[in-house]
């Protein structure tokens, strides 16, 4: 590929933002060029192994960031074609209505979007379709309103998630079916059925999928995308730094380092940075120049402050009857997601995780000692295991940050205690109904080995804010098309222009709004 290439847009990142954007592109005939750090996830049976992939961790990314403190930690990022989408649940939930709006919390205040609700639900409904999300709407009362119903049914539960449903149900409480992107076609009785591409296996959540069947940005989105001609991805191609022109309005360049150990500038009429929260702020610091000595759209000194990643507790319950389910992901329960009656603030969502098997629990087991009755040896949790991932909102605080050191490293401060009450009440209240839905009262264990071994920095799979996007120039990177603001060319779409996060996983608001980018950005292409 001649350097003096240009191109009509490129696409720096292949994710849930990324990629969901370059299909959105694609027919257009517009000539786009996709660059990924990474390569193709090698298809093998460590995919599916709980060792290679929770215990060591095979196919993280071989690096570390620094904490505020300067010590090293390997944070869970992923560098493949797909993204993190190629390791994400598929959980695929709508932020609420009242996320879009200022919602006060215990510790303060999460602010509210320069868009609203009703703004970006047609392409919530189009993020669904797009991504095979199984899912019912109505059930849940928090979710707000929505323009269609979801294209494919909801993920049928099994037996013993079925009771805990209903157990839910009869403590007047609104469990629903958790929405879940995944190629599955179900039997009348909620089986795999002959054809379907998801065969309900215990591998969903954490794991890449063999069969290719997990919604990830990969299937779904970048591989339809380079059936057409004008559309080109490089992989190992990893961008260092964006170059502008004179007049510092216009980025001129992409500088990227090959796979063969070359350097390539690409150039476009437009670029777009979609390489997580963490490394687009990094790259725009990583751009500062003369016109933009704090780093590209960085006037307002916003990017990398901000960032978010959810405060989460990821438990195990442990069932007084077997649980033998495999496909476990298909339930959620909100009822508390805005507050409770003796809480005034929003506490958070309690979804089901994948299930635990004996790999896992033995990982965990040092950890657990003595917390186990005699009775319930390490060998038995797992048939019992029933898994929780309690999720919460954490606040944009702009000490939280990213920052590059003199040689480029990646330093993210972290207040690890932001808004953090809400959580600890949710885990009360899951606690407090234990021993009405069938379960040992007082056996929760926390499963640290889901959250990089009990190190809250290194959980980084939620990341979002540190770009955010906003009407003030003075307060915010992006405009409310997410352009930034000091640039005429230059867009983010990944997670980073999050003014708030909610408590919901952020990876259907940002194929969502990677939709609704796409279609600003054909306007302004023809």
């Amino acid at each position: 590929m001649a350097d003096e290439q240009h191109f009509d847009v490129i696409i720096i990142g292949t994710g849930a933002g990324g990629g969901t954007l370059a299909h959105r592109l694609a027919p257009s005939g517009k000539r786009v060029l996709v660059l990924e750090r990474g390569d193709y996830l090698s298809r093998e049976r460590d995919n599916w192994d709980s060792t290679a992939v929770f215990v060591k961790g095979k196919y993280r990314a071989p690096e570390f960031w620094y904490d505020k403190h300067g010590d090293p930690f390997p944070p869970e990022v992923n560098y493949y074609v797909g993204g993190n989408t190629k390791f994400y649940g598929a959980a695929l939930f709508r932020l609420r209505p009242q996320d879009f709006g200022e919602l006060r919390h215990h510790d303060g205040v999460s602010p509210a979007w320069p868009i609203d609700h009703q703004d970006l639900e047609p392409y919530y409904t189009q993020a669904e379709h797009l991504y095979r999300v199984h899912g019912r709407h109505g059930e849940d009362p928090t979710e707000g309103p929505a323009g269609a119903d979801y294209a494919y049914p909801p993920v049928a539960h099994e037996p013993r998630i079925q009771k805990l449903s209903d157990d839910l149900q009869k403590q007047g409480l609104h469990p629903f079916h958790l929405p879940i992107g995944v190629d599955l076609t179900q039997d009348e009785q909620g089986r795999a059925a002959h054809g379907s591409a998801c065969i309900r296996c215990d591998r969903v959540d954490g794991f890449p999928c063999l069969l290719g069947a997990k919604s990830d940005a990969q299937v779904i989105c970048v591989d339809p995308a380079l059936e057409h001609d004008n559309v080109t991805m490089l992989t190992n191609a990893e961008v260092r730094r964006l170059e502008t022109g004179a007049d510092g309005r216009t980025v001129t360049g992409v500088v990227t380092a090959l796979g063969d150990g070359s350097t390539e500038t690409f150039r476009a009429d437009i670029v777009v940075v979609a390489c997580g929260a963490v490394n687009s702020a990094a790259l725009l610091l990583r751009s500062a120049n003369d016109r933009h000595p704090r780093g590209l759209a960085n006037s307002s000194d916003v990017v990398g402050r901000h960032y978010m990643r959810h405060n989460n507790l990821a438990l195990m319950a442990v069932s007084k009857e077997p649980n033998p389910t495999r496909f476990q992901k298909t339930l959620a329960l909100h009822d508390w997601y805005l507050g409770a009656d003796d809480w005034d603030y929003p506490l958070g969502g309690i979804q089901m995780l994948g299930k635990s098997d004996a790999d896992q629990i033995h990982g965990e087991a040092p950890r657990w000692a003595g917390a186990v009755a005699p009775d319930m040896p390490f060998e038995m949790l797992a048939h019992h295991a029933v898994d929780f991932w309690l999720c919460g909102e954490d606040l944009p605080l702009p000490t939280s940050r990213v920052t590059l050191d003199a040689d480029g490293g990646i330093h993210l401060a972290l207040d690890e205690k932001n808004n953090i009450a809400g959580l600890h009440r949710l885990r009360h209240k899951l606690q407090g109904m234990l021993g009405h839905l069938g379960m040992h009262e007082h056996h929760l264990l926390s499963h640290s080995i889901y959250l990089h071994k009990g190190m809250p920095i290194g959980a980084t799979a939620h990341q979002a804010g540190t770009v955010r996007f906003g009407t003030d120039p003075a307060s915010s990177a992006l405009d409310v098309n997410c352009k930034a603001h000091d640039l005429d060319n230059l867009y983010v779409v990944d997670t980073s222009f999050f003014p708030s996060i909610g408590a919901v996983n952020p990876s259907l608001t940002a194929i969502a709004n990677a939709l609704r980018v796409g279609d600003h950005l054909l306007d302004r292409l023809r």
